[in-house]
C-alpha cells in the first residue's frame, strides 16, 4: 500500500512536480468528465472571437494537475485537500506542456496542516497558474 509523507516527515522547501502536455483528447475528456462544455474550450470559431483569439484549456484542468501532485507525490496518498487559493495568470492552449509544482511553505504540526505554494508553468517558463493550498497530510 502506498503511503504519503506525514507532517513529521515534511520539511519547508520540500517539492514535487509533474509535467503533462495539453492535447485535444485531454480537453474533450475533461469537458466530458466535468460537464463544462464552454465553447471557449471546444469551439475554435467561437474562441477566435474572444480576447484569447483561440481555444484555451479549462482553468480547473490546471488545478487538477496540482491536485495530482499533492495526492500522488507530496504529501501523497492519504492526504486531504482542504483549500486552494488560485490565480490564473495566462491562458493554457492545446499543445502547451504544463509543469505543476508544489512546495511546502508552512507546517502546523499540532493541527496536522501543511501549506503549499502551487504553480503551473508552461514550456516557455511562464507561470500560468499561481496559488497556495492547505493540505492535511496522512496521519502518522
Amino acid at each position: 500500500m502506498l503511503e504519503g509523507k506525514t507532517i513529521d516527515t515534511l520539511k519547508v522547501g520540500d517539492s514535487a512536480q509533474i509535467t503533462n502536455t495539453i492535447t485535444e483528447t485531454v480537453i474533450h475528456d475533461f469537458a466530458k468528465a466535468t460537464g463544462d462544455f464552454n465553447p471557449i474550450h471546444l469551439d475554435q470559431t467561437y474562441a477566435e472571437k474572444t480576447q484569447f483569439k483561440g481555444r484555451i484549456a479549462h482553468g480547473a484542468l490546471s488545478i487538477g494537475y496540482i491536485s495530482s501532485v499533492l495526492a500522488n507525490l507530496l504529501p501523497g496518498p492519504g492526504s486531504i485537500y482542504l483549500s486552494q487559493e488560485i490565480k490564473f495568470l495566462a491562458p493554457v492552449r492545446i499543445g502547451d506542456t504544463l509543469t505543476a509544482k508544489v512546495e511546502v511553505i508552512e507546517l502546523i504540526p499540532d493541527k496536522n496542516r501543511a501549506k503549499f505554494k502551487t504553480t503551473c508553468t508552461n514550456q516557455r517558463g511562464e507561470v500560468v497558474v499561481n496559488g497556495t493550498a492547505w493540505i492535511m497530510p496522512p496521519a502518522p
